[in-house]
């Protein structure tokens, strides 16, 4: 019971207002706890928790973080009466859908299930499709020396057919694209990454809440910048926005000013770290690559980094641009039973 309340998390919910506090007091300490902040906070949960496979470190720390930005904008902001009362609404509306959205994404990423029939029979059926797989390459190859007509459709089909392979670990037949979790001890469908932030129940994305997830980095994204430009706004009535963050005269007159504009520079390295990973993954899809995929592709070195290495093309299931998108909005849900979602996966 006390390992699951996770008493070791009290430390870092009680240092993170006072680090806020103390970066508050001059712009010089703000610059060096902001710094070194992400590293304290990575140092904490490698000494503390890095023997656990599964921990709400993360999730309890970015969930605290989210009601201590929102007290204050209630408490130091509002009064102020720079903020009307729809914009009060849009941000609240805002936060209580990026809460709807992660406990959505948090139902399960839809797990490889098979009975021993079923692993036996996809067994065969692997070996039987590595066998015509062989044929239709050398009666392909023979086909396009004679004819020039180039064979890669018809090869890519059965390639794809032949990719049903047996997990080592879980000794279940899994379909193309799922991938074993160490973490979680399971194979994924559809298997994206590994997520730290959604780790109580089911922590990976994969094929059930891929969407959910790319929905709730997005809403999160766009209700924090929403947020911050209305501190920013608040604190800088005179400033631009883009420029408020850099130099905001006179903030630091006041302890309670000063500890928003600490909290809107926090809010911000959060933010960017999180729309680092949303541009990351909307590239993914549309290159239809998996994290899984990219980082299996740059170690085998098959893959070629686009984009100033912002994704990894493996070619291998892209079909352009629209129809990746089409594939991952319409792709199956995986909360079918297990037979089905095996069958239709094939």
């Amino acid at each position: 019971m006390i390992d699951s309340l996770e008493i070791s998390m009290i430390p870092a919910l009680v240092l993170l207002p006072l680090l806020l506090q103390v970066a508050a007091l001059h712009y010089l300490l703000g610059i060096i706890i902001l710094t070194a902040l992400p590293g304290l906070v990575l140092w904490y949960y490698y000494a503390t928790h890095r023997k656990r496979r599964r921990t709400l470190f993360f999730l309890t720390l970015s969930l605290f973080s989210l009601f201590y930005m929102y007290y204050l904008f209630i408490t130091e902001i509002l009064p102020r009466g720079d903020v009307s009362l729809l914009q009060v609404c849009t941000s609240t509306a805002g936060m209580i859908f990026t809460i709807v959205c992660l406990i959505n994404t948090k139902r399960g990423p839809g797990l490889v299930t098979a009975t021993p029939h079923e692993g036996l029979s996809r067994s065969q059926e692997a070996d039987k499709d590595s066998t015509l797989l062989n044929g239709s390459v050398q009666s392909a190859a023979s086909s396009s020396s004679s004819s020039g007509a180039a064979p890669e459709l018809q090869t890519s089909k059965v390639a794809t057919k032949a990719k049903w392979s047996r997990c080592p670990v879980c000794k279940i037949m899994r379909p193309p694209r799922a991938g074993h979790c160490r973490t979680c001890g399971s194979c994924v469908l559809r298997l994206d990454h590994h997520c730290i932030w959604c780790c109580r129940i089911n922590s990976c994305v994969g094929q059930a809440n891929h969407r959910s997830f790319l929905l709730t980095l997005s809403v999160f994204v766009v209700t924090a910048l929403y947020g911050i430009s209305l501190v920013l706004g608040s604190l800088c009535p005179r400033q631009y926005l883009m420029t408020a963050l850099f130099y905001c005269p006179a903030v630091y007159s006041q302890s309670s000013t000063a500890l928003c504009f600490t909290c809107a520079w926090y809010s911000s390295i959060v933010t960017g770290g999180l729309l680092y990973l949303l541009v990351s993954q909307v590239l993914n899809i549309s290159f239809n690559v998996t994290e899984r995929e990219s980082q299996l592709a740059l170690r085998n070195k098959t893959g070629q980094r686009r984009l100033w290495g912002l994704v990894v093309a493996t070619g291998e299931y892209s079909r352009g641009f629209c129809q990746n998108w089409v594939e991952f909005l319409t792709m199956a849900d995986a909360s079918v039973p297990p037979r089905s979602s095996l069958t239709d996966l094939v």
